[in-house]
Parts: C-alpha cells; sequence; structure tokens
C-alpha cells in the first residue's frame, strides 16, 4: 500500500461537477482517503496500491487544470484512511483571509538540497508553518514555532512579527507545502517574498538521505501512521496529555511502530 498527498492551486468554476467526477474516480480506482475541492483548487490525501494510485493519477492528467502534479508518496503497510471523503470547502487550506489567490501569486520555492544551506545561512528566519503540537513532535533545527493552535491564527503571527524580520529572508517550511504556499501567496500581495521549502518536509526526507542532520523529532500526518521519522518510517515521540488530546482530534488508534521504534525523543 502507498499513500499519495497532493494539491494543486487553480481556478475551479464548477467545484460541484468536479467533486463527482473526482468520487467516481477514486471509487472506481480502489483508494481511501480525503479529497477538499474549492473554488481555488483541490487538496488530496489518498491511500491504496500503487496500481489503484496510478489509475487516479492517470485520469487526473485527462484534465489540464491536474497535469504534472508534485506527489509526496510514502509507504505503507496497510490501509491509513477509514474512508473516502471527498468534500466542498471555502478553501482548500483555511488561512481565514479572504481573497488570497494562491494561483496567481506565490513564493519562491527552493529545493531540499538548497534548503540545507539556506537554513543555516545567519540572515535567514526559519518559520514552521505548522501548528504547535506538531511543531513539539519535530522540526527543522533553529525553526521558530509561532505557537498556534490553528493555521487560521498564522496570519496574526507573521504580522506581529513582520517588523523584526525586515532585513531578514523568510523562509517557511509545513508538512507538505501547502500551507506556505497559501501563506506566501498572501505575502506576494504585499509584496513579501518568501522562500519555502520545495514539497515540504515530507518531499524533504524523501530527498535527502541524511535528514536527521537537519532535523529533529518526527513529522506529524494527518492519517493512521499519526508520526514518520526521517526515513519516512512510523515512530513515536514521547507524548505529553495535553498533545494526546491534540491527536484525538484526527486520528483512531495508530498503526504500530515500524523497526518497533517506540520512543523517538522530540527536541521539546
Amino acid at each position: 500500500m502507498f499513500h499519495d498527498a497532493f494539491y494543486r492551486f487553480v481556478p475551479v468554476q464548477n467545484p460541484e461537477a468536479l467533486i463527482v467526477a473526482l468520487e467516481k474516480l477514486c471509487v472506481d480506482a480502489g483508494v481511501l482517503g480525503s479529497i477538499l475541492v474549492a473554488t481555488e483548487g483541490i487538496n488530496a490525501m489518498l491511500c491504496g496500491t500503487q496500481d489503484a494510485l496510478q489509475i487516479v493519477r492517470d485520469g487526473l492528467e485527462q484534465d489540464t487544470r491536474f497535469r504534472s502534479l508534485m506527489y509526496k508518496r510514502t509507504a505503507c503497510c496497510e490501509q491509513v484512511f477509514k474512508k473516502l471523503k471527498v468534500r466542498l470547502k471555502p478553501e482548500i487550506v483555511a488561512l481565514g483571509i479572504e481573497g488570497v489567490d494562491a494561483s496567481q501569486y506565490r513564493g519562491t520555492d527552493v529545493s531540499p538540497i538548497i534548503w540545507r544551506d539556506l537554513i543555516k545561512r545567519k540572515d535567514v528566519v526559519l518559520i514552521d508553518n505548522r501548528n504547535a503540537f506538531e511543531y513539539t513532535l519535530g522540526h527543522f533545527k533553529g525553526a521558530i514555532n509561532p505557537g498556534v493552535d490553528n493555521f487560521r491564527d498564522f496570519a496574526a503571527f507573521i504580522e506581529d512579527n513582520l517588523l523584526n524580520w525586515q532585513d531578514k529572508t523568510i523562509s517557511m517550511y509545513c508538512t507538505g507545502g501547502i500551507r506556505c504556499e497559501k501563506t506566501s501567496a498572501w505575502l506576494a500581495e504585499k509584496g513579501i517574498q518568501i522562500m519555502q521549502l520545495e514539497g515540504g518536509i515530507l518531499n524533504y526526507f524523501a530527498e535527502v538521505q541524511d535528514a536527521h542532520q537537519d532535523y529533529e523529532g518526527t513529522c506529524f500526518v494527518f492519517d493512521k501512521r499519526q508520526e514518520l521519522d526521517t526515513r519516512l518510517k512510523i515512530a513515536r515521540t514521547t507524548r505529553t496529555s495535553e498533545n494526546e488530546a491534540l491527536f484525538s482530534r484526527f486520528l483512531w488508534d495508530g498503526m504500530t511502530p515500524d523497526d518497533e521504534v517506540t520512543n523517538v525523543q522530540s527536541s521539546n
């Protein structure tokens, strides 16, 4: 089994019709997971066999809006979703600011290899564009924890601190890239350019064999696996009761960690 995560910001004139088409494509292929559809694009996480996921990819390639998507693929020992959900949303990722057009504005993508050098520069401020509990489980060394419980609160954190970063190169990362892309689009409209990790943490883990040199702890993923280490294997950090309560918002019983890695200590 494999897990594919992908998204694209692109104008969707008839999201209801797209939902019907995507649901049929996934049902026929036999995959489970979640696809969010909005007038700004799609955001998907799907799990199935390699052949089943290829059927979905081939189907999306038939639609010019979704050709050459960037897929973040990770291996699974079993199905990580309970069902298939294809849902209409106001946004495919909710920054909470109306009118942000991420199909027209964006930050500067930085490849994983260049990212490694970028985040070591003294003129760079490195920001984790995720929720506080995700940061606690794992993060790039030296990254700032915005301390937010919801992505909708992230913009306020940025606005409160922009003046402090006037002489800095602002760099951001998130799990798969979508939160950074929405944030960077909002800031680009203001004339502020952001450096963002291409494909997010998952792409970094896939492309950089010794990612543990730069990243401490695990990466939280919104499915049954819960946490992946820098080898993209299931692992577990030591959790507080507060973090466990947050996990319960997203998950059911988790999968057994790979290689019986049961106590990967986080940095916090």
